[in-house]
């Protein structure tokens, strides 16, 4: 029985602010063992959306942007299982730089999380591709979906390196627009269409998610897609990695600091 009547309405976004910065405090002090194990989870579960994904956009014939934006709503079953299951990424923990630039926590803490999730997700995603790869799953449909993982890789691959990083700022930003949001709501079909919307406009807009990558690279390897190398991975993963941290924790944790949660001296 509940005592009093339940708020609905959305948190408002000083509170959002306030309830992500604790957050990214109560994250930090995670030993490092769980942070491990939330970060392979993450991993696994963007995973999971891109595969989804490269099924869902396999010989749709609807066209390029149809495509797209189902293909992107598929994706969303990624963020959807971190944030309503309960996980650890990168992406999203990049918005833990609002503790940071507010002295709650120090900027070691920050990078320690940074390291274990990251390596968390980089485990989770490429387990995933190597389950995938032998489950023969890339054989559905004639095999067309292994021809959709690997053309997938092979466009990755090819984009400069400066595109990559832009590429990952605007990914980014849709990404944690979408966490931010998630701390609005009060239930799972709240922060589930919270989520939806911002994560398939970036997967439709073709915008570089880390830890995406680290699932789509090694897949469209293990399908064939022979552009894809270690040295092409890296280039790859380093410029998406960084625009992400610039995207996240700069373009929206650091901004919505300065907004709602910055002293008047500071």
């Amino acid at each position: 029985m509940v005592d009093g009547p339940v708020n609905i309405d959305a948190y408002s976004p000083a509170e959002i602010a306030a309830r992500v910065e604790q957050a990214g405090v109560s994250k930090v002090h995670l030993p490092i063992l769980q942070t491990l194990v939330l970060g392979v989870l993450a991993g696994a579960f963007i995973a999971f959306g891109a595969v989804f994904y490269t099924f869902v956009i396999t010989d749709t014939g609807l066209g390029f942007g149809l495509t797209r934006l189902i293909g992107g709503i598929a994706f969303s079953l990624g963020l959807i299982l971190v944030v309503v299951g309960g996980a650890e990424l990168f992406t999203g923990n990049n918005l833990i730089v609002m503790g940071w630039a507010d002295g709650q926590i120090s900027f070691r803490q920050l990078l320690r999380n940074w390291f274990w999730v990251y390596v968390g997700n980089f485990i989770g995603a490429i387990a995933i591709a190597g389950l995938v790869a032998l489950s023969g799953v890339m054989e559905a449909g004639g095999g067309s979906v292994a021809k959709t993982a690997a053309s997938i890789a092979e466009a990755k691959i090819a984009i400069p390196s400066i595109e990559a990083f832009i590429r990952g700022v605007l990914c980014n930003v849709l990404v944690c627009l979408a966490v931010w949001l998630c701390f609005a709501a009060h239930t799972v079909s709240g922060k589930i269409l919270a989520i939806i919307f911002p994560i398939s406009a970036f997967v439709a807009l073709g915008f570089e998610h880390s830890v995406a990558n680290m699932y789509l690279l090694p897949a469209g390897y293990f399908a064939g897609a022979t552009s894809v190398t270690l040295d092409g991975f890296i280039a790859n993963l380093i410029p998406v990695t960084l625009g992400n941290i610039f995207g996240g924790g700069v373009l929206v944790a650091l901004v919505y600091w300065i907004v709602y949660l910055r002293k008047p001296e500071q």
